[in-house]
């Protein structure tokens, strides 16, 4: 019995995982309190979920994966170009809701959303490692907070990309 929950426990383990959902945007801001805290235009406007098995290998792809995601056009109107190479600007909001669980009733679970103690410093580790692959400053909300995201969805361009799905 003991090695079938073992089992059980590593399939669900390989299943956690952290979530984004990137969208080209011509504008983007977050208010919080009738205040601005993030504004960009021309960039990507990314919604990160986080799990507790997440970990920095999965910041260090995801990151990597957004910075070098080439959705933006090239002199030929091709999606050719990365936020990177287009000199774009990024605000990243967490979002614990994209780690749902809809399957029973109509009242969503967010048992598999990471607690705020685990998701903040992995949420804070992601914007720095994203900072270091752009070689600048990305902007954020403020995590937990009751946000107002606005955005102008460029295309629109929407990708979902799962670090444990890297497809």
């Amino acid at each position: 019995m003991f090695g079938f929950e073992t089992l059980n426990l590593k399939i669900l383990i390989s299943k956690l995982r952290m979530k984004a959902v990137i969208q080209r945007v011509s504008s983007a801001s977050v208010t919080i309190d009738s205040k601005i805290v993030a504004e960009s235009q021309n960039g990507l406007l990314v919604l990160l979920g986080i799990e507790e098995a997440d970990n920095q290998e999965d910041i260090d792809w995801l990151s990597g994966k957004i910075a070098n995601l080439r959705i933006f056009g090239d002199e030929n109107d091709v999606m050719n170009l990365s936020v990177k190479e287009t000199n774009g600007d990024i605000i990243v909001v967490s979002q614990f809701t994209l780690h749902a669980l809809t399957k029973k009733g109509n009242r969503p679970s967010y048992i598999k959303a990471a607690k705020p103690e685990i998701a903040i410093p992995l949420y804070e580790k992601f914007v720095l490692t994203l900072e270091n692959e752009l070689g600048k400053k990305v902007q954020t909300g403020i995590f937990g907070a009751d946000m107002k995201v606005l955005l102008l969805n460029d295309g629109p361009v929407t990708i979902i990309i799962d670090s444990k799905n890297r497809e």
